[in-house]
């Protein structure tokens, strides 16, 4: 198997084979926890008016989302786990529109099949790769806005590399590496109150989960469902 390490916008529009989008703060982290918490589906979008266009026609129920970290105008949730874990989605469609996560899952066009990736669900996300066997896996850290690398995808993108070439790490030195970065400042800053602390608790969570979440072409929207 070989596998490519990318990074941001650029490199999800060169990904190719079997490739995992990685937005660990906090795109695939909330997907993670929407559909832990029983969401339907996700719909990925990668701008915010598709999203309210959407819900408007009655494809989705709620908008979740984000434009520079902060809850779109008219969207039901912005892009947080935290806000996840209160909402009442059981049986809904989702609607998730961010500036990397969703924005990366729409860019890779080459892929021949897409994970939604962040700690949460990463040693799922390595089994379900594994099982598939892919000849060619490509895994890209989208960082913040997907124009600047961040560590915590790109620590997130050696992890999943690690995991897919036999090798574990420690998940609490991974936690130790993301919370001494400078994108874990932002979260409880009293000048930036939509990066909740919880959510950053909840994203270094290290495989929290035991489900991988698969995007797939269906009725020519990219939806996320759990897999495995």
């Amino acid at each position: 198997m070989d596998i490519r390490i990318e990074s941001l916008i650029d490199g999800a529009r060169r990904a190719s084979g079997t490739v995992v989008i990685v937005d660990v703060f906090r795109a695939f982290t909330t997907a993670a926890v929407t559909l832990a918490r029983g969401a339907a589906r996700i719909i990925m979008v990668a701008e915010i008016e598709e999203a309210l266009r959407l819900r408007d026609q009655g494809t989705g129920d709620v908008c979740v989302g984000e434009v520079n970290g902060i809850r779109p105008e008219g969207f039901d949730f912005g892009n947080s786990p935290h806000e996840m874990m209160q909402a009442p989605l059981k049986g809904k469609v989702v609607i998730q529109s961010t500036r990397a996560g969703t924005t990366g899952v729409a860019a890779a066009t080459q892929a021949d099949a897409v994970y939604a990736g962040s700690f949460v669900v990463a040693e799922a996300t390595a089994k379900a790769v594994l099982q598939d066997n892919p000849p060619h896996v490509t895994i890209v850290a989208m960082g913040w806005n997907a124009r600047v690398r961040t560590d915590e995808d790109e620590l997130c993108a050696l992890y999943l590399r690690n995991l897919l070439q036999g090798r574990r790490s420690d998940p609490e030195a991974l936690r130790k590496l993301v919370l001494a970065s400078g994108e874990a400042a932002k979260f409880g800053d009293p000048n930036q109150p939509h990066f909740h602390p919880q959510d950053l608790e909840i994203a270094i969570d290290v495989n929290r989960y035991d489900f991988a979440i698969r995007v797939a072409k269906e009725d020519g929207f990219l939806v996320a469902r759990r897999h495995g």
